[in-house]
């Protein structure tokens, strides 16, 4: 039985449904595999917060530029007419609204769009907030990438937090390596269950109420178009 499908593979299917022209940030961790995916024939502008617009994919091992990194310090690539600018700057762009899509990581999201994925809360944890409130909140579309049980096999997707929030109702869909999962003001909603997953076993898994979700909606990445900005 599948019902898991690889990082890889799931940082795929996030890049498949960033808007061509859109100004996107990729968190630190798992969302940066999400570069290596996006297709080749668009436009789709990468920015990082420690002050580059125009990132590209990883770059092969004997092609590694020590000074040009991502916030979460791995090599990165820069792509024709990419810009370097200070760190303010950058968090300018994103708490002005000019980023159309982030894709975070998480450790737990509500049924109400809350996001929790900066500290467990554990004594003598190192906070780790980085630029991941300016991004939840500045962001038209908010996208968690993230595996859907913990190590221990509980849900990181809850009815409330219990970690400290770093966002409130700010995310917009969760990709996890069972399922899309669109946040609605019903709660979660399965846009598309992976392998033998179904809205049942899904609802099982979480325990929480799941609808279907209808795959003619649209989200907020797809609705806004960057020439707005």
């Amino acid at each position: 039985m599948t019902t898991r499908i690889p990082r890889a593979e799931l940082a795929a299917r996030i890049a498949a449904d960033i808007p061509e022209g859109s100004y996107v940030n990729l968190g630190i961790g798992a969302p940066t595999l999400v570069a290596n995916f996006l297709p080749a024939d668009q436009e789709i502008i990468l920015h990082t917060e420690n002050g580059l617009l125009g990132m590209g994919p990883a770059p092969a091992a004997d092609q590694v530029d020590p000074d040009l990194i991502n916030a979460g310090k791995q090599a990165v690539t820069a792509v024709a007419g990419a810009a370097y600018f200070h760190h303010a700057d950058s968090f300018g762009m994103m708490r002005g609204g000019h980023l159309d899509v982030c894709v975070l990581g998480a450790f737990q999201v509500s049924e109400r769009g809350d996001l929790a994925n900066w500290s467990t809360g554990e004594p003598g944890a190192i906070p780790a907030v980085g630029g991941a409130m300016d991004l939840a909140i500045g962001a038209k579309a908010v996208y968690v990438m993230t595996d859907l049980l913990t190590k221990t096999g509980e849900s990181k997707l809850v009815a409330a937090c219990s970690y400290p929030l770093t966002g409130v109702g700010c995310v917009t869909r969760v990709y996890t390596d069972h399922a899309v999962f669109d946040v609605t003001p019903e709660g979660f909603a399965v846009r598309e269950a992976f392998g033998d997953n179904t809205v049942a076993s899904l609802a099982e898994l979480t325990g929480l109420a799941l609808a279907g979700a209808d795959p003619t909606a649209t989200d907020a990445a797809s609705a806004a178009s960057p020439e707005e900005d």
